[in-house]
């Protein structure tokens, strides 16, 4: 889609932020563009890259005042490219990641461009962590605002649940101090409810005590997959709070292919007790390999990132079980086998501990029962060729997984990945109708609900534009003022 804006009115917009406008035929344009997955090719007619909230404020006004829609692009991870509009204006908060963390009262500040990454360097080195993902180049915003799933979420809950307040501006230009009793509701919408409801520049979390945990890999033949997807079902029955083990069907990252049954574990307490918890999965079977001791939690966030190289084609799937049935794994396993691509995989992970216990109420994701999976069928490819052949597995069926097609929940996965066609950017985390089941509403917000609903564009009423306690009318009417109608790619 191909946009042209009028040079005079993008000097205007220049003279007014401190930070750089980047029109298509500038130096920099492709690089400010570019996402982490490099399926994703939209052109913005306009990107800002904002370097004050200030400059939000002006993007925003500039958006509304040429009619044209808008992106927000935090850390550039979601798989989707939701963060890139093609022919609109793309608000970049990719020079926007100071991160300053307050020990005395546990505390970091980040702004909304940061990645994991970057908080957990300037939180590690206070012995200070907060849950935020499996990948350390993921960016905070995305991961947060859809719930933020993580290693230490069995011990302290997700990222949402760590969330004690945010900056926001919304699409009208107001700029809001929100949190628990400033706009509750909004705060409430806020964690876990998705990227919708304006640009938010900033974001504090509580941080807990976390320096050393024990954690690392465990890969085993890839012959040996169902009877460690089995094992591992069973295992993690009874595991604490303070251990986290992921599953998965991957590929030996040497670039030979080999395909390899795998367990990622992190344990965030006591050596002695980490010790004695990880011996029956250090036990089981007949490993490849075993690398699993003591490391800084900073370092236990990057033993994945190799995995997720920035510019690789990705098409990502995943949804909620309610638990690893035999025919399940078995699915899975073949699946897997015929996966053409060495870059792809399939990943479990589990959830317990003091994530499912949030009440229902206390924010907007999706009420969470001990040993819920999300499953995620991650298809990846370093060419056009190969991506060619997995998209036409995937399109063939041979990339399904039936039995992940009923999700135990109406909602989206904590950390947002979703069913991530790029060419399809307001698809739901999987196609069955029940994926969009509308949560329990009182009657004054099932019309806020389907207002916020009809402005989106979606099919469905889903989580982030219909919440039981939907944000404030005068907020949400707000920001659904002008033309610009920001929610419709409001992701990061």
């Amino acid at each position: 889609m191909s946009t042209t804006l009028d040079d005079g009115r993008v000097g205007e917009l220049a003279e007014q932020v401190s930070g750089l406008v980047v029109s298509p035929h500038d130096a920099g344009y492709d690089e400010a563009r570019a996402v982490h997955n490099g399926l994703v090719d939209r052109r913005p007619a306009l990107i800002v890259r904002c370097r004050t909230t200030a400059d939000v404020v002006v993007a925003l006004e500039f958006a509304r005042s040429v009619g044209l829609e808008v992106s927000v692009r935090g850390g550039g991870h979601n798989v989707a490219g939701r963060s890139v509009t093609d022919g609109g204006v793309m608000i970049s908060l990719a020079d926007m990641t100071e991160v300053v963390v307050d020990s005395a009262s546990a505390t970091a500040v980040a702004q909304g461009g940061a990645t994991w990454a970057e908080l957990n360097t300037a939180t590690g080195e206070r012995g200070l962590a907060v849950t935020g993902g499996a990948v350390s180049t993921t960016g905070i915003a995305g991961l947060t605002l859809g719930g933020g799933l993580g290693w230490l979420m069995g011990k302290h809950g997700l990222a949402a649940d760590n969330l004690l307040a945010v900056e926001l501006v919304t699409a009208a230009g107001a700029v809001l101090e929100v949190d628990a009793s400033s706009h509750s509701d909004l705060f409430w919408a806020l964690r876990g409810g998705g990227g919708t409801f304006g640009v938010v520049t900033s974001f504090t979390y509580r941080l807990h005590p976390v320096g050393v945990v024990t954690g690392g890999l465990i890969a085993h033949p890839f012959e040996a997959a169902p009877e460690l997807l089995r094992f591992y079902r069973d295992a993690v029955a009874d595991v604490s709070d303070e251990l986290t083990v992921f599953a998965g069907l991957v590929h030996a990252p040497d670039g030979s292919g080999a395909k390899l049954a795998a367990l990622v574990v992190c344990h965030a307490g006591e050596p002695d007790a980490a010790v004695r918890e990880l011996a029956p999965f250090m036990a089981f079977g007949s490993p490849l390999m075993t690398e699993v001791g003591p490391l800084p939690y900073p370092v236990m966030n990057t033993l994945l990132d190799a995995g997720y190289p920035k510019g690789a084609l990705n098409y990502w799937l995943s949804s909620f079980t309610d638990g690893l049935p035999d025919a399940l794994i078995d699915t899975a396993v073949e699946r897997f086998a015929a996966a053409p691509s060495p870059m792809s995989a399939i990943l479990l992970e589990h959830f317990h501990g003091a994530v499912t216990r949030v009440g229902r109420n206390e924010t907007a994701v999706p009420l969470l029962e001990s040993h819920v999976y999300v499953g995620k069928l991650l298809s990846a490819a370093g060419d056009r060729n190969l991506e060619a052949r997995c998209a036409g597995d995937r399109s063939g069926g041979e990339g399904s997984i039936p039995e992940l097609s009923r999700p135990a929940s109406p909602a989206g996965t904590p950390d947002r990945s979703g069913a991530t066609d790029p060419s399809s950017p307001r698809r739901g985390q999987d196609q069955s109708p029940d994926r969009h089941r509308v949560l329990p509403v009182g009657e004054d917000d099932q019309e806020l609900c389907q207002q916020t609903s009809q402005q989106d564009g979606d099919e469905y009423p889903h989580r982030g534009r219909c919440l039981r306690r939907a944000a404030s009318r005068a907020t949400l009417a707000a920001m659904t003022n002008g033309p610009t109608t920001p929610a419709r790619r409001l992701a990061y």
